[in-house]
């Protein structure tokens, strides 16, 4: 393909393969960069030039050869839980890795990064909805280690002009998304009430998040690489539906959808997880001109048929 020369990194994971779909249905010429710890190579895009390398790993020949306009920069170690038990394995992936991927953009003059951070960011917000201007406070490792990126791609711009867009997810849900990991409770929920095994809720379940489909994350993502961003405007923007959700309302629909009678099983809840959270998006309306599409029980009605389909 011939149109805008893109590279996305974690390219086979969920989420980087739903945008590297639309990068492709919008033209664009895609490569892709994951190390396949978590990522799928059956879910890259067939029309994808694909890379299995780490971003720890020396990354100039990849860079040299495909020379990217822009990169959406996605692979990352993604587990709250993980990062709590391994905050430097955290780090090196997160923070490292990120940096070795910004060098690279700058010595081969990458125009923008699209980079995909999260709502861990905030922690414990004093107050709902979230917004970029809040101050903000990690409860984990994860969430800092997200934020500490923004810094440096804040770093890379003033240094080397490198624009960047950094996208805060709420909680993305969807097909492929990983059923046997510890986050993505739509994906654990699914495959455990479709197989008849227990499915457990961490605290009451009444804690609240916001859910977003996977395929308005990929949007997000498509829309970012060319918006313009008025000079003073921070270029960082959640990614949300402005909705909470509770984990027991999650935990109900699916097993509506996924024709289970199973019983709510609760355990205490998990180090570093927040109680409640829901963002504002209305910055991502005004300048990157997204909104959500896909409701919350559509979205779960998909998700639950792609597992039932994986038998």
């Amino acid at each position: 393909m011939s149109g805008m020369p893109c590279l996305v990194t974690g390219g086979a994971g969920f989420i980087g393969s739903h945008v590297v779909e639309s990068l492709i249905t919008d033209g664009c010429s895609v490569a892709v960069i994951d190390n396949l710890s978590s990522g799928r190579r059956e879910h890259v895009h067939p029309n994808a030039r694909f890379y299995q390398a780490d971003i720890l790993d020396p990354l100039e020949e990849i860079f040299d050869r495909e020379r990217p306009e822009v990169v959406f920069h996605l692979a990352a170690q993604v587990s709250v839980s993980v990062s709590t038990r391994k905050p430097e394995v955290d780090a090196r992936t997160n923070v490292e890795g990120s940096v070795r991927v910004l060098q690279q953009c700058v010595r081969t003059g990458v125009r923008r990064v699209v980079y995909a951070s999260s709502a861990a960011v905030y922690g414990e917000p004093p107050a709902l909805p979230l917004q970029e201007d809040q101050f903000v406070f990690p409860l984990s490792p994860y969430g800092i280690s997200k934020y500490v990126v923004e810094y440096y791609l804040n770093y890379m711009r003033h240094a080397y002009g490198l624009e960047f867009v950094a996208l805060r997810y709420g909680n993305v849900y969807g097909p492929r998304q990983d059923p046997h990991g510890e986050a993505g409770v739509v994906a654990i929920f699914s495959r455990r009430l479709l197989h008849g095994e227990p499915a457990v809720i961490y605290g009451d379940g009444f804690q609240t998040r916001d859910y977003v489909f996977v395929r308005d994350i990929a949007r997000a993502n498509l829309l970012a690489k060319n918006s313009t961003i008025p000079e003073g405007v921070r270029p960082v923007f959640n990614i949300g539906t402005g909705r909470q959700t509770t984990t027991n309302e999650i935990f109900q629909k699916v097993r509506e959808f996924a024709g289970s009678k199973q019983e709510e099983l609760h355990e205490p809840p998990r180090p570093g997880d927040v109680s409640h959270s829901f963002m504002a998006n209305n910055l991502a309306r005004k300048y990157l001109n997204w909104t959500p599409q896909i409701p919350i029980e559509e979205g779960l009605r998909e998700t639950v048929a792609f597992f039932k389909s994986l038998g």
